[in-house]
């Protein structure tokens, strides 16, 4: 089964790309499908994260495990498009290049057949240039998340030395 899947820069601007792949692709594969199709190197760390239908963040896929204690995350390498891309669950964020945070959102458009003589991944539509650098982030969290009310009003209430060295 080939998957038509479009990757659109998280910009201002409308950057986005139309691939074909196969949807028994590694998500390292497609890794470098993306990055190729955006023309990066692809040699920057990167991550695919679950997501929701408002794109909310869930489950961290990565290229590579960089946590202390080993396996605690799920690698590109050893799961499959189809694994984590369905009708159900379309949708995936991708970020590239950590320090920069290149983040993309990826959409499982339609589901074809193979086409026999036809090569894959395929790029199907190019659509705007890479800016020469990330578009800004905001971070911003909801207050209502937070407990105001539990501020800390006096510093001589905490139970620690400050000059402890």
């Amino acid at each position: 089964m080939i998957y038509k899947i479009r990757i659109i820069l998280d910009a201002d601007k409308d950057i986005f790309r139309d691939l074909e792949v196969e949807a028994s692709t590694t998500l390292e594969e497609f890794h470098d499908a993306i990055t190729q199709s955006f023309g990066f190197l692809g040699n920057e760390m990167a991550s695919f994260y679950t997501c929701d239908e408002e794109w909310n963040q869930d489950e961290e896929i990565a290229l590579f495990d960089m946590s202390e204690s080993g396996s605690d995350v799920r690698l590109m390498s050893e799961v499959l498009l189809s694994d984590v891309v369905t009708e159900a669950n379309p949708k995936l964020i991708y970020v590239y290049d950590f320090l920069s945070m290149w983040t993309f959102f990826v959409e499982l458009a339609d589901t074809t057949e193979k086409i026999d003589g036809q090569s894959y991944p395929n790029i199907l539509f190019s659509f705007g240039e890479i800016p020469d650098s990330p578009p800004e982030k905001k971070f911003e969290a909801d207050e209502s998340e937070f407990d105001f009310d539990n501020t800390l009003d006096n510093y001589e209430d905490l139970d620690f030395d400050e000059n402890w060295n």
